[in-house]
């Protein structure tokens, strides 16, 4: 976790922070009140890929609200907002996740609260005061994209519908320039396993694009891929603003030849690459 101070001025400066965990699993954290003296407003970056995270920054805001007797705005940057995929209660039964997160980060009543590319539009409508970067100003950050797409080297690839109106907005920055086609999956209801992948459009002899807001394990990526290169794809490359990539980068080999992605999720220097891949963290 990341905590700045900025002053009157406008300069900003790291705070430094004690913590640790107790052999209970309590979370503990301690800021020195000399270090808040001429602070105007605090932001607060972490990537809340765990749950100890969680407690760590409620603890935080607490802390800090203490110090300042509550009279200083925090902001909270959190790239990857956790449980956006848990967006729709799909069993009876099941807990609703996206709201329980959303009511845990509005409690600590931040000034402003800014996501990355959230996963449909649930989440932003939940969250206070919320900014959300598209997934199209993130990949304004990215040259060698910017370039391959706007001389329409590059086809998009909407993996599936829920997809596809972030795929348009990326063709629409470059005027509509690199060709979009839609791919579709069905999946089992009951297990989730992905039976068919169909893709809606002529991909042969074609370099594509996949672009997505998460990748976990990869496996919507790896059927969908199989069907590009089977129907005379030349290259395929995948742009996800939220690598997670729980089952590794080995998974794509021989089906992605390149990947995109932010350091949203981890540091760039956590990601473990891979021989055959060409991996580009767009570090923000």
């Amino acid at each position: 976790m990341k905590v700045l101070s900025y002053d009157s001025a406008g300069n900003k400066s790291q705070l430094d922070y004690d913590n640790f965990s107790f052999s209970g699993g309590e979370e503990h954290i301690r800021f020195s009140p000399a270090s808040l003296l001429h602070t105007v407003k605090i932001e607060i970056f972490e990537r809340l890929n765990d749950s100890s995270k969680v407690i760590r920054l409620m603890m935080a805001v607490d802390a800090l609200r203490r110090i300042t007797a509550e009279s200083t705005a925090i902001e909270l940057v959190i790239p990857y907002f956790p449980y956006a995929r848990q967006d729709r209660v799909c069993v009876e039964g099941e807990a609703l996740g996206a709201a329980v997160m959303a009511n845990i980060i509005n409690s600590l009543n931040f000034s402003k609260v800014t996501i990355w590319d959230s996963h449909s539009d649930v989440s932003p409508a939940l969250i206070h005061r919320v900014t959300n970067i598209e997934q199209v100003a993130l990949l304004g950050r990215c040259e060698e994209l910017n370039k391959r797409l706007s001389v329409g080297e590059l086809t998009l690839i909407s993996p599936d519908a829920g997809a596809s109106k972030k795929t348009l907005k990326i063709s629409e920055k470059f005027n509509g320039v690199p060709e979009v086609i839609q791919a579709h999956k069905v999946r089992d209801l009951k297990t989730g396993d992905i039976i068919k992948t169909e893709v809606l459009g002529d991909v042969k002899g074609k370099n594509v694009l996949i672009a997505d807001d998460i990748c976990d394990g990869g496996r919507t990526f790896i059927e969908l891929a199989k069907v590009l290169k089977n129907e005379g794809a030349l290259e395929v490359s995948l742009f996800i603003t939220h690598g997670i990539f729980s089952k590794g980068l080995d998974v794509f080999e021989g089906l992605i030849d390149h990947i995109y992605t932010t350091d949203s999720f981890r540091p760039a220097n956590e990601f473990k690459s891979n021989s055959d891949i060409n991996l580009q963290i767009i570090e923000m």
